[in-house]
């Protein structure tokens, strides 16, 4: 990625950590103007919220203020990482599951 893409696509990929529906939208501005950098965030983002969503409905089952205390922190943590990342011009993935949502969203944003 060069600083051109980068810069073309840092709104973008800022967007995309603010909410789900963040990410919807940075992804239909991404189309209009193709960007490497705020693709990559987009898949990043996409990825967390929809492991977010599914993790959380299972984790609501159960009636315990540690696990869901320790799921917010660590989802948390992982959405700060890639905002601080998105913000700080830097396409690194998130710990443990970035490179799993680099590959199923592959075609994401192609």
């Amino acid at each position: 990625m060069t600083e051109a893409d980068i810069e073309k696509g840092r709104k973008n990929a800022i967007i995309s950590y603010i909410t789900i529906f963040g990410t919807i939208i940075a992804y239909y501005l991404n189309n209009e103007n193709k960007s490497a950098y705020a693709t990559f965030h987009i898949r990043q983002a996409l990825g967390l919220w929809l492991t977010f969503f599914a993790l959380g409905y299972i984790v609501g089952n159960f009636n315990s203020w540690m696990i869901t205390f320790g799921f917010y922190m660590f989802f948390g943590v992982l959405f700060f990482y890639g905002f601080v990342n998105a913000i700080g011009r830097k396409a690194q993935t998130v710990p443990l599951l970035g490179n799993l949502y680099q590959k199923l969203f592959s075609n994401l944003g192609s």
